[in-house]
């Protein structure tokens, strides 16, 4: 690329250019799992209007005056129960910042683009991390949602915060949003490799495979979000992939927050049934999920085993997400390099 550096005069304040960097977002994590820590991840994470959606009137007092002052311990001792106590982190951020690494390792023949990563709730930032990009010279920036399912309580809510930070700018980086990749046929052959690795390795044959997805409230899907089509659609390809039959695969819903009903099938009530319908040996995976978290580590391989188990289940698996494996890698190098496109 040419150097504008030549064209410039000799007292000009120095400034970085000529790249393009990549952003890759997730959910977020708190920094620890005491009460503070996990309280200011929780407020500014149900705070969003994009994830609870009820007018502020009504959920401020609720979120300020009741669920801020009990849920913390309750998270926080789940958040206990599969932190990574080696880099005491989350495995999210575990993972996330390996994503990055490996990202920046894979896209090594463009000298030109620097990978970063950020959160959309907790540190780092997406403002901070937007901000070190520009500081690097890059004039143009791919953010990457790390959602292959689009819903506005995630994949929109990282654009809205990083263009509420571009707002802030003067001069702004040119941005591109990756869009869902639920249908990408890296993707499904990627979850797919998944499950065979995982059945190859166990000892006993699932009876079922279950692909657990996050859920969102069903007044959310009727005001037209396309959420619940991607996991159907991602769900289906999967079946297909592996040579499933409704007799031996589904799909369910997890994580209902609130009074509100939920897509349905729910995953627990689901686990449940399935035992005390005579079903014994059960895996389940989390398509939705580009890496572990809570919500697999602890709701799904923890609790929902124990549901099923409780109810007269025998044999119970959990697929672990595609992480920062050589198989979750290429999707998302794939994702990333078709993005780039025009800009490298």
């Amino acid at each position: 690329m040419t150097s504008h550096s030549a064209h410039m005069p000799s007292d000009h304040p120095k400034v970085s250019f000529g790249k393009v960097g990549v952003l890759l977002v997730n959910l977020g994590t708190p920094d620890g799992t005491d009460y503070w820590s996990m309280r200011r991840y929780l407020a500014e994470f149900l705070s969003d209007k994009r994830v609870i959606e009820w007018s502020r009137l009504y959920w401020y007092p609720i979120l300020y005056g009741i669920v801020l002052n009990k849920r913390p311990q309750k998270v926080g001792k789940a958040y206990e129960a599969i932190w990574n106590k080696d880099l005491n982190e989350s495995y999210l951020r575990t993972y996330t910042r390996s994503q990055g690494e490996l990202m920046a390792e894979r896209l090594k023949d463009l000298p030109n683009v620097v990978v970063d990563w950020a959160m959309r709730y907790g540190k780092p930032s997406i403002a901070e991390r937007i901000d070190a990009l520009k500081e690097k010279g890059c004039e143009k920036i791919v953010l990457f949602p790390l959602y292959p399912q689009y819903a506005a309580s995630t994949t929109a809510t990282v654009n809205d915060k990083a263009f509420e930070h571009l707002m802030k700018l003067r001069w702004q980086p040119a941005l591109r949003t990756v869009p869902p990749y639920h249908d990408e046929p890296a993707y499904i052959e990627a979850l797919a490799d998944s499950v065979r690795a995982k059945y190859a390795a166990l000892d006993w044959e699932p009876e079922m495979l279950i692909a657990s997805f996050h859920g969102i409230p069903q007044s959310y899907f009727k005001a037209g979000d396309p959420y619940y089509c991607h996991c159907q659609k991602t769900a289906r390809l999967l079946k297909e992939a592996l040579g499933l039959t409704e007799k031996n695969f589904m799909i369910t819903f997890q994580s209902r927050f609130g009074p509100e009903e939920w897509l349905q099938p729910y995953t627990d009530k689901t686990v449940e049934k399935l035992a005390q319908a005579g079903i014994r040996r059960i895996a389940v995976m989390n398509p939705g999920f580009v890496s572990d978290c809570l919500e697999t580590l602890e709701e799904i391989a923890e609790e929902a085993g124990e549901i099923f188990l409780h109810n007269g289940g025998e044999k119970f698996a959990h697929v672990p997400c595609l992480n920062d494996s050589p198989g979750g890698m290429t999707v998302l190098e794939k994702v990333v390099r078709r993005e780039l496109q025009g800009w490298v």
